[in-house]
């Protein structure tokens, strides 16, 4: 079997940076699956991406796919002659279809029984022949929101593309794309490359672009990101901060990467680190550094595109650039502390959150009462968590917050500490919009966690109550995140908080007529199916949420606690019985009218010694864990209801209970449902039964 390499390049204008990486990938998958699509084999599939190029690479490619046998069936066998031997119309048309002789089509066995067949050797894909198309598909699937054109050409594409490398082996693919013709010839860095490069077959490609100071590798590239940009810092025995985002970014932004060590006035230390760190990372770029303890030091890293014959120079170029970036930050800070935050509350009046919700102002006082209504819940200072949340969003009237948006929260709680407020509540400020994404820290203090809650809680009932919840990947108000932080914050926080409650107090600070009458569960049911993928990601299987699920809690903490206690309990040997059993119980009962009454067992009823042994045995498990229960004790208590398995399964072997006499049949479904009840107090453990 003959195997070449190929190599797919698509030379274009800058790409946006942080987009490049996805672009590269989603290139490498398609042209991935359109080969296995043709049936041609390969081996590994290499992807590179800098700002001027997207290339895949893929080794040992089959050049020409095996010849296969097609199979069509047609009508039973036993349709397709008449009584007299003759081929039937339907025998007919489907050897037509196939555009053979009756006679040539054979008889094969289906789960369906013997049928008609026709058999045909189609001949293996040609690589030369089928990959333009593989590829022409794949530019077109790209996930580029908005295309461009360029010049009088009608082609389309995230930027203007100006070559196109299409060799398998040493040979040209000829093709066209983007009105492109294909080729060998590529080209070097912008800057430290003159003219077209030849690559003369895809084994050369990254050696010879690396000749002309092109790093094609991504995520080579990355690594020497890093590397140079540690030592850079570690020369001023610093170490640098490298936000992962920033680096995708940096590594988006060069082909050949050199970074430089700058500095800027010490002074500029006396603005919050955060502010100067945004500066410096959203706008210009630059990783910052920090000393031994973690504090900032007037240092900044960036990576040149250019191996520059004088460094100093670009360094003071780059030290230039970022002076006037701090100044306006210092400048900020220094103006906004003139007046205190308190004073900005007014401004909040001509801020509107939502048009039928009001003003940041209306939503502040909302959730300054709804705060306190929680700290009450929990024991906390509410007095505290009012006054943060009528401060909370003052800061977003501030020229720091307007200049870099990021600040919010944060420019607050250094506001609000120079106005002499309340240190929790300073902090609370900046700790309300914690967690920011998954995996990030919680509010540490009491007043930040109940002002974090209480803020989502107002978003979330407000949303829901005007018909906006969210709808596919439409999610303008962040309502899912808005969930996961609350579930987040209550489970890892050990609150016991019932978001029912806590729903009907949010609605209840609207104006009358604001919000739909469904609101309350409508928000909640949002809020709890949250937690299913969160628990597919730990291993838990989605029965056992349902199994919980169903008994419609709305506490969070004890959900978790219930989860996993029903997630221990399916490992058990006697789950899956116990399992079917309470299956079992749902579908009996569940066939009863509506107005059956249930009674408590009697024991003079019991006349078989199964049924007997079971009342008994149920008797003793709900002494067992009503003291389980009474301490929340839920794996303990599933535990001890699983030693019922032998009694259980006994009694549905050995008893009939819909009896023919009546008394008997009504005592034992009494029966049933207490055995029901007694699992019921922890989860519908029915649930779990496998289907």
């Amino acid at each position: 079997m003959s195997t070449e390499q190929l190599l797919v390049e698509l030379g274009t204008e800058e790409l946006p940076p942080t987009a490049l990486k996805t672009l590269a990938l989603a290139f490498r998958d398609s042209i991935e699956a359109g080969l296995k699509e043709a049936d041609l084999d390969f081996g590994e599939v290499e992807w590179f991406a800098t700002p001027r190029r997207l290339a895949v690479r893929v080794n040992a490619l089959q050049t020409q796919a095996p010849d296969k046998t097609v199979e069509q069936f047609g009508p039973p066998a036993d349709r397709a002659r008449d009584a007299d031997g003759n081929w039937t119309p339907a025998a007919q048309g489907f050897a037509r279809k196939n555009g053979v002789d009756p006679d040539a089509l054979e008889v094969a066995d289906t789960p369906k029984g013997p049928r008609l067949v026709h058999r045909a050797t189609v001949a293996g894909s040609n690589a030369t022949d089928c990959v333009p198309a593989i590829v022409e598909r794949a530019i077109e699937a790209l996930p580029i929101p908005k295309r461009m054109r360029w010049g009088a050409s009608r082609a389309e594409f995230v930027r203007p593309v100006h070559w196109v490398v299409l060799l398998l082996g040493a040979e040209v693919i000829e093709a066209e794309f983007l009105g492109i013709n294909t080729g060998r010839t590529s080209r070097g860095h912008r800057f430290h490359s003159e003219g077209a490069i030849t690559i003369e077959q895809p084994g050369d490609y990254t050696q010879v672009l690396a000749q002309h100071h092109v790093i094609a590798d991504y995520a080579r590239r990355q690594d020497i990101i890093r590397q140079q940009v540690e030592a850079q810092a570690a020369t001023h025995d610093h170490t640098a901060v490298i936000d992962s985002d920033l680096l995708d970014e940096v590594t988006g932004l060069v082909e050949w990467p050199v970074a430089l060590s700058g500095s800027f006035d010490e002074a500029f230390l006396a603005v919050p680190a955060e502010a100067l760190i945004s500066s410096m990372k959203e706008h210009q770029k630059y990783f910052h550094v920090v000393d031994a303890e973690g504090a900032l030091v007037p240092r900044f890293i960036t990576v040149a595109n250019i191996e520059s014959k004088d460094p100093s120079q670009v360094i003071a170029g780059n030290e230039r650039v970022i002076r006037p970036r701090l100044a306006d930050a210092a400048f900020f800070f220094e103006t906004d502390q003139k007046t205190p935050l308190a004073d900005r509350i007014e401004k909040l009046k001509s801020v509107v959150f939502q048009q039928k919700l009001g003003t940041l102002h209306d939503k502040a006082q909302r959730v300054g009462k709804l705060a306190a209504w929680i700290a009450e819940q929990s024991g906390t200072d509410a007095t505290r968590a009012q006054r943060a949340a009528e401060l909370a969003k003052a800061d977003l009237v501030t020229d720091m917050v307007q200049e870099f948006a990021k600040m919010q929260g944060i420019a607050g709680s250094y506001y609000a500490a120079k106005d002499g407020e309340d240190a929790e509540v300073a902090a609370a400020i900046a700790e309300q919009y914690l967690p920011r994404y998954a995996g990030d820290q919680l509010p540490e203090t009491a007043t930040g966690i109940n002002l974090a809650l209480a803020d989502r809680l107002d978003t979330l009932a407000g949303i829901f109550g005007i018909g906006q919840p969210p709808t596919g990947s439409k999610d303008p108000f962040a309502l899912r995140r808005a969930s996961l932080a609350v579930l987040r914050i209550l489970v890892e926080k050990g609150l016991t908080l019932d978001l029912r409650a806590a729903l009907q107090q949010a609605v209840a600070l609207f104006p009358a007529g604001v919000l739909a009458e469904d609101t309350v569960e409508q928000a909640l049911n949002y809020m709890i199916e949250r937690f299913r993928a969160g628990y597919e990601e730990q291993g838990i299987p989605v029965e056992v949420f349902r199994a919980v699920s169903a008994c419609k809690l709305s506490e969070p903490l004890d959900i978790d606690q219930r989860v996993h206690a029903v997630h221990q309990f399916a490992q058990l040997p006697e789950a899956q019985a116990l399992a079917a059993a309470n299956k079992r119980v749902s579908n009996i009962l569940g066939k009863l009218d509506s107005g059956h009454a249930f009674n408590d067992v009697d024991p003079t009823l019991l006349s078989e010694p199964a049924e007997q042994a079971l009342a008994t045995e149920l008797a003793q498990q709900r002494e067992a864990t009503d003291a389980l229960m009474a301490r929340d004790a839920y794996a303990d208590t599933l535990t001890s209801l699983a030693t019922l398995r032998t009694t259980v399964d006994k009694f549905f072997d050995d008893v009939m209970v819909m009896a023919d006499d009546e008394a008997l049949r009504n005592n034992r479904l009494n029966m049933l449902k207490s055995l029901q009840a007694l699992f019921l107090q922890v989860a519908d453990i029915s649930q779990l039964a496998v289907k």
